[in-house]
């Protein structure tokens, strides 16, 4: 499964995985975002954007915890990929993390699937 890792960065609380799938990159936060680990997030993504990979599906199914800033770091990513064309897609959240984006209404501006595969399926739709 390691065989696509293109990259990962590490803190004591949170750990980032990012991977090429296709046209869209798979970026796998596991542990606690939040205001001391979101960085480690945050450059990954704009890496990947940077790159041209402008589809983002972010695998939440590891991601134990997401305050306000974690938050804060995936809207900035979904409007500099929207920019590029292409968009952030939410996977496998579990039900902590999903009820901070229900609570805030950010569920509602991102593209939220059961499953990483799933979310690469959608990209048949169109984006790209």
């Amino acid at each position: 499964m390691d065989r696509g890792t293109v990259g990962s960065t590490q803190s004591g609380r949170l750990l980032v995985e990012v991977r090429e799938e296709g046209s869209s990159a798979v970026v796998t936060p596991v542990g606690e975002l939040d205001h001391h680990t979101a960085e480690l997030l945050r450059e990954p993504l704009d890496e990947c954007l940077a790159k041209g990979l402008s589809r983002l599906v972010i695998d939440c199914s590891r991601l134990e915890f997401c305050d306000s800033t974690g938050l804060n770091v995936l809207l900035g990513a979904r409007l500099k990929a929207e920019a590029a064309g292409g968009g952030v897609h939410l996977a496998g959240m579990l039900p902590v993390v999903a009820r901070v984006f229900e609570i805030t209404g950010a569920e509602a501006v991102f593209a939220v699937h059961d499953s990483v595969t799933a979310a690469l399926a959608d990209d048949a739709g169109g984006e790209g």
